[in-house]
């Protein structure tokens, strides 16, 4: 399978992402990456937009922990 780049030229605002991980995560993005036919900035640009569907009000992906709520706010459980 031939990887989809991203066409070169079409960003408008490129910037370079450097992240410090495990290594072993790393390698497992890269593989999921090209199991998708994915560059690498592909397949992250592709999971960001996956991302912002599942977003909760507080703007964090709805399986992660959620943050306490600010002074003032009043928490409300959605049933």
């Amino acid at each position: 399978m031939t990887r989809r780049q991203i066409p070169r030229g079409t960003r408008t605002a490129s910037a370079r992402l450097s992240l410090v991980v495990e290594e072993e995560k790393k390698d497992r993005f890269a593989v999921i990456a090209k199991q998708s036919g994915l560059s690498g900035a592909g397949f992250f640009e592709a999971l960001v937009d996956h991302l912002e569907t599942e977003l909760t009000d507080r703007g964090v992906p709805s399986w992660l922990p959620q943050p306490e709520p600010h002074d003032g706010e009043l928490p409300i459980n959605v049933a």
